[in-house]
């Protein structure tokens, strides 16, 4: 064998090599693709990134009514569209009853009615709830995924220290009534709620604060947060209440430090406290440590409320809440403006 013939079959025999290899590696690339073998050949942009807990969630498919709690916005803003992108075949709809104000108590009326897949709650399920599921032939169970607190929103013109949680009820059962009687201006107190009935944020605020109490005859009622934040802003005697996220990061209302004495005032906010000049570009957030801690006085846990019937609204409860539990569930409530529960 010549050199020059040697040469001609060493090329031939890589040439050839490479001709397979390039069949096998395509081979494996189609069995990859066609057969299940692989679930992260799509981009990112087509398929969302899941952790291990989220690829272990079982998502039933349809369109599922569910509703509640008006706190919840902010939070169904930031999950809704992340679960439609996990799972298109799972449809949620938010559902308004048909008459009176969206919140908790509605929406837990409307689960237990069978109109609703699961709901949520920004307080606990009481006793009777739980006897009317069990009328109905189904039980009811609270999932709790996120921290909240209650904060108090005045009048940016407002200069006091902060309230006890005696005075605050003090105010909003009519024994407080001027705000030179908690060391501020001669003016007179307009305290606002929401009416009972409405939410879980008045039921919280009505068992922690008032005792059980009637308001006082001076409260007035108004519908939503959004009027009542608005009637404080131009009003500075007012004074409300609502979900801390709602509160603190308003460019209108200042946030008021609470306590349970009146040397133990603690902020709602993350101090040092932004003022209010600089909004919107800056913002008041969350004082997320004294929320995890319980230093904060009035801190309440959300619920997702599930009816256990062994059927697919049960399954889609329990998709949700369990994906709410994620670190990307656990992330997006926090982006949201809640506290993390994990």
């Amino acid at each position: 064998m010549s050199p020059k013939n040697g040469t001609n079959e060493t090329g031939v025999l890589a040439l050839t090599l490479v001709i397979t290899l390039g069949l096998v590696g395509g081979v494996f690339w189609w069995l990859a693709n066609n057969s299940g073998l692989s679930n992260n050949i799509i981009p990112n942009q087509s398929r969302p990134k899941q952790d291990t807990l989220t690829q272990k969630i079982n998502v039933p498919s349809g369109l599922f009514s569910y509703g509640g709690s008006t706190t919840w916005a902010p939070i169904r803003k930031e999950v809704e569209p992340e679960i439609q992108k996990l799972w298109p075949n799972f449809q949620l709809r938010y559902t308004d009853p048909t008459t009176g104000a969206p919140g908790s108590t509605p929406g837990i009326k409307m689960l237990l009615d069978n109109q609703l897949a699961f709901s949520q709650s920004s307080r606990s399920l009481k006793d009777d709830e739980y006897q009317k599921a069990q009328q109905r032939g189904f039980q009811l169970k609270e999932i709790p995924v996120a921290i909240d607190g209650i904060a108090i929103a005045v009048h940016p013109s407002l200069q006091i220290p902060g309230l006890t949680l005696a005075q605050l009820k003090d105010i909003y059962t009519g024994k407080l009534t001027n705000w030179q009687q908690v060391n501020g201006p001669n003016l007179p107190i307009t305290p606002y709620s929401r009416r009972l009935e409405e939410g879980g944020t008045i039921e919280f605020f009505d068992q922690n604060i008032m005792g059980g109490e009637k308001f006082a005859a001076n409260v007035k009622f108004i519908p939503t947060t959004t009027q009542a934040l608005r009637e404080v802003a131009n009003n500075p005697g007012g004074i409300y209440y609502g979900s801390a996220p709602e509160v603190v990061g308003q460019c209108s209302v200042k946030p008021l430090p609470l306590g349970r004495k009146s040397d133990q005032f603690i902020p709602p906010y993350k101090e040092p406290f932004v003022p209010l000049q600089n909004c919107p570009q800056q913002r008041n957030k969350i004082n997320v440590v004294s929320f995890q801690t319980g230093e904060y006085p009035i801190t309440r846990r959300l619920f997702v409320i599930i009816k256990q019937n062994g059927q697919s609204d049960q399954q889609a409860g329990e998709a949700y809440a369990n994906w709410l539990l994620t670190a990307q569930g656990q992330q997006l409530i926090a982006k949201a403006g809640f506290v993390r529960i994990r």
